[in-house]
């Protein structure tokens, strides 16, 4: 019951925990643009939480590195569920340019399930509120 009441209040205002695993600051840039006046990622409820024991929604950038493995399981764990996660930029969907690297330890959801990818290098703003709107739709 709790379950359901939770699901459907997430229906309407989403709170996002961003986490840059060590990106090119591009997918991190475009994510602040869908936040400005323009674009107004707002209008669909969504707000930057402060921690991840606060969040619905953990949006990843970067590459998944042998370093910060640990700590993306960790963050991964401390979501409150139902929790959803969404790969932003080449780099977290497969790798990008870093996937032969030494110090890859593999796409994002080879590490933690993910529910929606956002592909590009950098992804626009349009094709990150098209993905959240994907994520809302999953959702319902």
């Amino acid at each position: 019951m709790a379950l359901d009441l939770k699901t459907k209040a997430l229906k309407k205002s989403l709170s996002v925990f961003h986490l840059s695993t060590g990106s090119c600051n591009n997918c991190d840039i475009e994510i602040l643009d869908c936040l400005t006046p323009r674009f107004d990622i707002e209008r669909f409820g969504m707000t930057l939480a402060g921690s991840i024991k606060h969040a619905d929604v953990l949006l990843v950038t970067g590459i998944v590195t042998v370093k910060n493995l640990s700590r993306i399981k960790v963050l991964y764990q401390q979501m409150p569920k139902p929790g959803f996660v969404v790969a932003i930029g080449g780099c977290a969907c497969t790798g990008g340019i870093f996937r032969d690297g030494y110090q890859m330890a593999g796409p994002l959801d080879r590490v933690i399930p993910v529910d929606v990818y956002i592909p590009g290098c950098p992804p626009k703003p349009e094709a990150m509120i098209a993905g959240i709107v994907k994520l809302l739709e999953k959702i319902k």
